[in-house]
């Protein structure tokens, strides 16, 4: 393991670029070791293997993409509600509910699951023939890493708390405007959102760093930031800034811990206080299940 040097440091050893390009070079000094017993024919499966990657990853983006709206469950309740006959009940019912806003987001949540983890997990499983854990669906050691996820979660947790002062941020999240409806409304939410994360950092920081890492070590991380970066376009743009170096170090994460698990408890814990310091400061927490 090249990653031993570094891991009883500070929190803020992390904001030394001495230190991150280190922890660069070690993933590819690895990568090299690795790639020094390879034979001509596992250098020719690795370039094959990476337009594979590359290719379901771009349909998994499109799906998603194209995919997560709303108006795509609406249009599918009535296809449906027409083929059994139903004489639009089915469609008058969903219009009609309380709860039409939360369906939205469990197919928005449901999406996400198929197109960054069912998807990319079928690939790797029947395609690759390899481990899940091989792409950071496994602990590793996260617990070795600590200081560099406190390092993420800390700061954008105090500027979520301040920002939530301000009208733009609280108006934006969180994103269910009904959260504050009762307790069941804001627990479904949670549960999508982090279902929601767990398939952006399976995606992100397991599928695409670790099926790239191979043919292009500690670029795989570069070559991730870019969809990531795109991905929080539609959202406040001080969250798509952040998203660059977020990425990169969340990345560089991954491939130390060999896991997701680092990233997907950062994201919660972000998330959550955001949709909660926001809420308080408007709308208030749900005082009824």
């Amino acid at each position: 393991m090249p990653f031993n040097k570094g891991y009883s440091v500070t929190v803020w050893r992390w904001l030394t670029p001495g230190f991150v390009w280190q922890q660069l070079d070690c993933i590819d000094d690895e990568v090299r070791a690795e790639k020094a017993a390879y034979t001509l024919s596992d250098h020719q499966y690795e370039r094959h293997r990476v337009w594979m990657v590359v290719g379901i990853a771009c349909l998994c983006l499109t799906l998603v993409h194209y995919g997560k709206y709303s108006s795509n469950l609406e249009a599918l309740i009535r296809w449906l509600d027409a083929g059994w006959s139903a004489d639009g009940r089915w469609i008058n019912d969903f219009m009609r509910s309380r709860y039409r806003s939360l369906y939205g987001y469990c197919w928005w949540g449901g999406i996400h699951l198929v197109g960054f983890i069912v998807i990319p997990m079928l690939t790797i499983k029947w395609l690759f023939k390899q481990r899940l854990g091989q792409y950071g669906w496994q602990w590793g050691e996260v617990h070795k890493h600590w200081p560099g996820y406190l390092f993420l979660a800390l700061p954008i947790m105090g500027f979520a708390v301040i920002a939530s002062f301000g009208d733009d941020f609280s108006r934006h999240y969180p994103f269910y405007q009904q959260a504050h409806r009762s307790g069941l409304d804001l627990l479904s939410w949670e549960l999508i959102y982090i279902t929601q994360f767990v398939a952006v950092e399976f995606f992100f920081r397991g599928y695409l760093v670790n099926g790239l890492r191979r043919q292009f070590g500690s670029l795989s991380v570069a070559v991730m930031c870019l969809p990531y970066l795109m991905l929080h376009f539609p959202k406040l743009w001080p969250e798509s800034l952040g998203a660059i170096l977020f990425g990169f170090f969340l990345g560089i994460l991954a491939l130390m811990s060999r896991s997701i698990w680092g990233g997907v408890a950062v994201h919660v814990a972000i998330a959550l206080t955001m949709d909660l310091a926001a809420l308080i400061q408007t709308r208030g927490l749900p005082d009824h299940w």
